[in-house]
Formats: structure tokens, C-alpha cells, sequence
């Protein structure tokens, strides 16, 4: 039975719930990772009017590409479909598999990283802010690692709670610190760059942003709970809570972003690029003030925290459907052995600390933008199902976003 519905229609309801209330934190927790940290120092190298052009796009390009991404997930004849079978019924099984693989080796490696990040934020906390010896890495990371699993294989309601016990304090914090600069603002440079020069800084800042605000690790996961919660209203009520973390996620980012980027210009940008810090790290050290220099490993603590789970959650069920469908084992089997084979190379990952990994989620970062924005836009041309979606504004404009994001990638990679 096709499951996309008309989203105008008067039966899809409205009324907002703590259920609601919980996937929205969830979606904003997967998208705001440590890459928060480094987000002011990416778009202000470009100056005042290029992050004012991006600020403006930033909300169209995260709610209509994940929009587009559940619509593709809710276009299955079936129920239960999860990403993975959805790419199969709609691209045969060859391709199909193809993809799903791609999807899957696109997240992994954000996991990695984020093991990584994770063990050398609490161990530099636990040293530098608490003064305690550097403790056994194989026992910190096992134990990291080991407890964020643990809140995944909690189930969605542990998992939802997690969500929301860590993004209310992230919020709180990055809006105390975004206010906490005010006072040293700078007035901008704002002459217009040449033409030349401002469509360069564009076009390297799209996968910036993109990668920035991106959940969409959760979505094939978010779009199937909506169908099992709400049924034929899953898709108005999938882009309602779309929507408001898309808000939430641009309103909290960007002011943040903004407060830090008049706080410092654009040499001091280029700086703490150059020494490969935070931007929280860069202002502590600038202006010596250890209230920022310890609330940098908390920040980052948390979004690590909040984003890992949100990619765990895709990872696992793109792993459990592949090997489900190239194996004679059932779900259940595949998950448990998923879940054991994802921790030890996280964990493995995390204890030899490699350099190798910024390169890998370079590598993931065209596959991402070819699934959240080029996939989708192919398929309203495929699918008799998004059949409607064909011609409309919004889908050129994700079309053309994710190959800028793509050739931006491409040229940096090369570069």
C-alpha cells in the first residue's frame, strides 16, 4: 500500500506530544556533533557576508534534504521496510545493495571518529581540568564505548530519555555562551569581497554546513518508528517534527556560530585552523579565561556523546539489514552479532588513537551527500510514490545543493 500521504489533508494531526518532543531532541542530538566546535572557524574564515548568505540557506538545505530522505523511507509498500529494503524495491537488488553498503560505510567511520574523540576529551578533562594521572586507555575507551552501546540496546525509550537529558543542558550551554561574548564583539568588515572570491567561500561552505546540521544517520529509523506510531499520518507528522528540530538546530547553531565569529576576525580564524583547535579552545587560550577553557571539554563531551548515539542508531540498522539479506541469519542473531562486532573495532579504534581518521570522514562525506540529497531527487523521477514530488522547487534545490556539496568535497580531497 503506498504510505505517502497528502500532507494538507485535515486527518493528519497536529497536536503536539512528549513523543514528538523527544525524536526532535533526538534528531537535534544526532545532527550537533564536536564538529560544532569547529563550525565558527570554517564559516568565518570567509568573512561576514558569506556567513550571512549561508545562515539564510542553512534551514532550507537541512529541513527539505532530510525531508526528502524520510519521504524516500515512507515510499515502501511495506510497513516494516527499513532503508536498506527500501533501496532494493526501488532500485532492484544489485544496486540496491550497492547503496545500502555505501550508507553504511559513510556512518561507520563518524563512529570511529567519535570513539576516538570521546576517549581524548575525557581523558584531557580528567588530566588537565581535574589534575588526575592519564588513566588506562584500553579501560577508559572500553568503558566509554561499552556505556554509550548500553544506552542503545536500553531501547527506543532509554534511548529517546538519553537524548533529552543531553541536549537540554547543550542548548542551555551553547545560548549562555553564545550571550557570554557579547560583550566582545567586533563591529564586521563589511565591504563586499570581489565576486570571484565570495562565490569560492560559497561553494566550500555548502558541505560545511550541510555536514554540520546533518541527521541523517537517524532518519530511515525516525521514519519507520512514525509509521509504527502514527500509522498514515507518519509522513505530516515525520516533516512537523522535521521541521522543528531543523529550527531548533539552526536557531542554537547559528547564533552561537555568529556570537563567535564577531568575537574574533578573520585572521584569528585562520589561526586556530592552523593550530587545529576548537573555537572554544582558541578564545580560552586567547583570552585566558578558564570559565570557557572548562566549559570546551563539557560542550564537547556532550555533543560527541548525543551525535554517537544517533549514528549507532543508523549504523546498526543499515549492518542488520545487509547481512540479513546476504545471510541465513535471522534479525535477531544479525543484531547481536552486529552489535558485538561494531563495539570491539569502535573500541580497538579508540585505544590505538589513529591519524587516519579525519581522511576516512572525508571520504564518507560525498557518500552522505549523494544519499541525503542526489538519491532522493533521482527517486521522485523512479518512483511512482514521490511521483508528485517531480518538478517542484524543492527538489531541484536539494538537487543542486548536494552537487555543489559533492564537487566542494571533491576539490578539497584533491587539493
Amino acid at each position: 500500500m503506498n504510505q505517502t500521504i497528502d500532507i494538507s489533508s485535515k486527518s493528519v494531526s497536529h497536536r503536539w506530544t512528549q513523543h514528538d518532543t523527544h525524536w526532535a531532541l533526538s534528531l537535534f542530538g544526532t545532527a550537533v556533533g564536536a564538529g560544532i566546535l569547529f563550525l565558527p572557524i570554517n564559516l568565518g574564515m570567509g568573512g561576514f557576508w558569506p556567513l550571512i548568505i549561508m545562515a539564510v540557506l542553512a534551514f532550507p538545505m537541512t529541513y527539505m534534504a532530510h525531508r526528502g530522505l524520510a519521504r524516500f523511507v515512507l515510499s515502501s509498500r511495506h510497513n516494516d521496510a527499513d532503508f536498506t529494503d527500501v533501496v532494493a524495491e526501488h532500485f532492484g537488488a544489485n544496486v540496491g545493495c550497492m547503496i545500502s553498503m555505501l550508507y553504511f560505510l559513510s556512518i561507520f567511520p563518524i563512529l570511529l571518529i567519535y570513539g576516538v574523540g570521546l576517549t581524548n576529551t575525557v581523558d584531557s578533562f580528567l588530566v588537565n581540568q581535574l589534575g588526575w594521572v592519564s588513566p588506562n586507555r584500553v579501560l577508559l575507551s572500553g568503558v566509554l564505548v561499552a556505556g554509550m552501546i548500553a544506552i542503545m540496546l536500553g531501547g527506543e525509550r532509554l534511548m529517546l530519555r538519553a537524548f533529552a537529558a543531553m541536549v537540554y543542558p547543550l542548548v542551555a550551554i551553547l545560548a549562555f555562551l553564545s550571550f557570554y561574548l557579547v560583550p566582545s564583539w567586533q563591529t564586521p568588515n563589511l565591504s563586499l569581497p570581489p565576486m570571484g572570491e565570495l562565490g569560492m567561500s560559497l561553494w566550500l561552505a555548502v558541505p560545511v554546513v550541510i555536514f554540520s546540521f546533518s541527521h541523517a544517520a537517524a532518519i530511515s529509523s525516525f521514519a519507520n518508528i512514525q509509521r509504527r506510531h502514527y500509522g498514515d499520518e507518519a509522513q505530516g507528522k515525520s516533516e512537523q517534527i522535521l521541521k522543528r528540530a531543523g529550527i531548533m538546530l539552526v536557531a542554537f547553531v547559528l547564533l552561537f556560530v555568529f556570537s563567535c565569529v564577531l568575537t574574533l576576525t578573520p585572521a584569528q580564524m585562520a589561526e586556530a585552523k592552523a593550530q587545529n583547535v576548537s573555537v572554544l579552545s582558541y578564545l580560552a587560550n586567547v583570552t585566558h579565561n578558564p570559565f570557557i577553557g572548562t566549559l570546551g571539554p563539557l560542550v564537547a563531551f556532550i555533543a560527541i556523546t548525543s551525535s554517537f548515539l544517533g549514528h549507532f542508531l543508523g549504523a546498526r540498522e543499515s549492518l542488520n539489514g545487509l547481512v540479513t539479506k546476504h545471510s541465513k541469519l535471522t534479525y535477531k542473531s544479525a543484531d547481536k552479532l552486529g552489535v558485538i562486532v561494531m563495539f570491539f573495532a569502535i573500541w580497538g579504534c579508540s585505544v590505538i588513537n589513529p591519524s587516519i581518521l579525519d581522511m576516512m570522514g572525508a571520504l564518507s562525506g560525498p557518500v552522505i551527500a549523494m544519499i541525503l540529497f542526489i538519491m532522493p531527487t533521482v527517486a521522485a523521477y523512479k518512483v511512482k510514490a514521490l511521483a508528485q514530488y517531480r518538478g517542484q522547487v524543492g527538489t531541484y534545490f536539494i538537487f543542486i545543493t548536494g552537487m555543489l556539496a559533492i564537487s566542494a568535497l571533491l576539490y578539497n580531497l584533491m587539493g
